[in-house]
């Protein structure tokens, strides 16, 4: 991590948001594994700090399979009562059983378009939006993208994922390009 780089204003403060911010966020995704990592992490976010959830992703990575959505998919109820009882975790079971219910609903979605990653993408046009932020912009919260996607997965049954929360996933993934124009990352993941 080199501290004489600028990078958004969000991360600094807290070593695991700054390697977060330098390696993953914005960096546009069309892995469907990686598509539902995040899935799992933001609907287990609300209510909650990024913090919170990056502080506890190797054990979501444990208890969920390694994001693997067909396993996930499949979870009995045995195993989810194993989950509540599981510190490395949020413990929520709403939002346990929104994941397995989450990770039905994207299998379908692959069966229809082929791949989850083919349909987000298409919400922006198969390519990034490229916001140019500047320090004293605030950082959007949803857009008109986001909007029409979290509708939509709420039409085809996804829990735990409004507008927020997908515009979050948006930008995690690459979706929008929100790092701030001074950023030294702005550049590095921009198409």
């Amino acid at each position: 991590m080199d501290s004489q780089k600028f990078r958004c204003k969000w991360c600094l403060g807290f070593p695991d948001y700054i390697k977060y911010h330098d390696e993953e966020w914005g960096k546009p995704v069309w892995d469907d594994q990686i598509h539902f990592e995040f899935l799992v992490l933001e609907s287990a976010q609300a209510g909650l700090s990024w913090a919170t959830i990056l502080k506890k992703r190797e054990g979501y990575r444990d208890a969920f399979a390694n994001f693997d959505y067909k396993q996930v998919a499949e979870f009995p109820e045995g195993y989810v009562r194993e989950l509540l009882q599981n510190p490395g975790i949020i413990r929520n079971e709403l939002k346990i059983l929104a994941a397995i219910n989450n990770a039905q609903r994207f299998m379908e979605i692959q069966e229809e378009f082929g791949s989850f990653s083919e349909y987000i993408w298409g919400f922006v046009g198969g390519k990034p939006i490229q916001n140019q932020l500047k320090e004293e912009d605030p950082t959007p919260a949803t857009s008109p993208e986001s909007d029409l996607l979290a509708k939509d997965m709420k039409k085809r049954g996804f829990k735990f994922l409004g507008s927020t929360t997908i515009y979050a996933h948006m930008q995690a993934t690459g979706l929008v390009n929100d790092h701030l124009v001074s950023c030294f990352r702005y550049k590095e993941v921009k198409l």
